[in-house]
């Protein structure tokens, strides 16, 4: 696999739609960059897996939030 990746690659991996995926972007949850004279934006690889493993860490936050709420 290359080491960056587009939008479309992105969001076919975290199975998402592009818009959703550069939202990600904008919103500064996923690293990327501009590249070229149109201004591309790639995302490491690296990112993306440092992303999906923050989304498991909040997903575990609120598990158990939520246990500890209903205890």
């Amino acid at each position: 696999m290359p080491r960056f990746l587009t939008l479309a690659d992105v969001a076919e991996q975290l199975q998402i739609n592009s818009p959703q995926a550069y939202a990600l972007v904008r919103s500064g949850q996923l690293k990327a960059i501009q590249v070229g004279g149109r201004g591309q934006w790639r995302v490491e690889e690296k990112m993306l897996e440092q992303y999906i493993e923050e989304r498991y860490a909040e997903a575990s936050r609120m598990i158990e939030e939520a246990k500890s709420k209903s205890s």
